[in-house]
């Protein structure tokens, strides 16, 4: 049975020309979507769209992307390797913390390898029919990236088991009985997935990339050509001083770097001439309430009430969260893996444990140190 809307009844009512009632101007049934129909996920769409901003700062090579140094190597070997064979790269997985260019070097690639990349993330393929759009619209040599790869819905990743090692598309039409499996050969690409939990891939995806590296930290050198480079590019004038201390307080992140340099660009041109040095930055990023190790006032006052309400340590999850208005999740994985790494956290099974390096670094004296270390 039609269903016809309320405003078409009374454009129909209302029409003068008797003509329009004829069963001949019916409106035809919309017609069902190909289960290959390629469309245009939001992602993409954002990606083409509104990060024109950003990719002035992205490197657009090799050469002008900084740190990284043995992955460098390995990919320019890859490439040269592929591009002499006049085939696809392998798939590569890429995982490490958020913000150390997994999806700049994504675009490098492609841009070595003269082919296109398409962009999205796991959460945006929901349905068979998204990923399968993307696979079948692919040309010889693309690269397909999707970002937080773990995310993938179950049903989205068993399609691409046969797509990533046959370079085939098993699609299921019809149900029960009359079910039948039809084959879709596809082209040759390279998929690069990007994660933050590796842990949580599961084995049989994992296991079809050929290629897996792990990003790491960047250090404070490499983070002041980054700053140096950002700022020439933005037309903002800075000396050695000020990269060092915004690269300083980024948290081996380029993308924190960044994101500091603008602020105290911001700053810079409000309260003075224009030109960043070193004390204009330490005066911004104070500010901006970030010390010179980089933590900001939640991670201070992380620290602060483990240290004067219970002594160090040991304090448990729960009682942090509870204590600091955070949920567990968020301290487990935004500011935990930071403390850590600087050292002025430690995880027993009691619980955590503040350093004796952080106790001088938020001025206080090292009480009972025995029960710290």
């Amino acid at each position: 049975m039609a269903i016809i809307s309320s405003s078409s009844k009374e454009n129909n009512n209302n029409s003068p020309n008797p003509a329009s009632k004829s069963p001949k101007s019916k409106e035809k049934p919309p017609q069902e979507k190909s289960l290959l129909t390629p469309e245009a996920t939001t992602d993409e769409k954002i990606t083409e769209a509104d990060t024109k901003p950003e990719q002035s700062i992205r490197p657009q090579n090799l050469e002008d992307y900084i740190g990284q140094k043995a992955l460098k190597e390995l990919l320019h070997i890859a490439i040269a390797a592929a591009k002499s064979r006049k085939s696809p790269l392998d798939h590569l997985l890429f995982y490490g913390s958020a913000g150390l260019g997994k999806t700049s070097l994504a675009l490098i690639i492609a841009a070595e390898m003269g082919v296109q990349c398409k962009i999205t993330s796991a959460p945006a393929l929901e349905r068979p029919r998204d990923v399968a759009g993307l696979l079948v619209s692919l040309q010889p040599g693309d690269i397909l990236f999707i970002d937080e790869i773990h995310r993938l819905p179950k049903v989205t990743e068993e399609i691409l088991y046969s797509a990533m090692e046959d370079y085939r598309l098993d699609v299921t039409i019809g149900k029960g009985t009359a079910a039948r499996i039809r084959s879709v050969s596809l082209s040759k690409f390279t998929l690069i997935g990007a994660t933050t939990r590796i842990g949580a891939l599961s084995s049989p995806l994992r296991d079809r990339f050929g290629f897996i590296q792990h990003l790491r930290f960047y250090e404070i050198d490499e983070l002041t050509k980054i700053v140096t480079r950002t700022a020439k590019l933005l037309e903002t004038v800075i000396d050695e001083d000020g990269a060092t201390e915004i690269a300083r307080r980024a948290r081996g992140t380029p993308r924190i770097a960044n994101r500091l340099f603008k602020r105290v660009r911001d700053y810079t041109q409000v309260k003075a001439n224009g030109e960043i040095t070193g004390s204009i930055a330490n005066d911004a990023l104070e500010l901006f309430n970030v010390d010179p190790r980089g933590l900001d006032w939640i991670d201070r006052k992380l620290l602060t009430m483990m240290i004067e309400n219970f002594g160090g340590g040991p304090v448990g999850l729960d009682t942090m969260a509870a204590s600091t208005g955070e949920d567990t999740q968020t301290i487990e994985e935004v500011y935990e893996p930071y403390l850590l790494q600087i050292g002025y956290l430690n995880r027993t099974p009691r619980g955590r444990l503040v350093t004796p390096a952080a106790y001088r670094h938020l001025g206080f004296s090292v009480m009972h140190q025995k029960d710290v270390v």
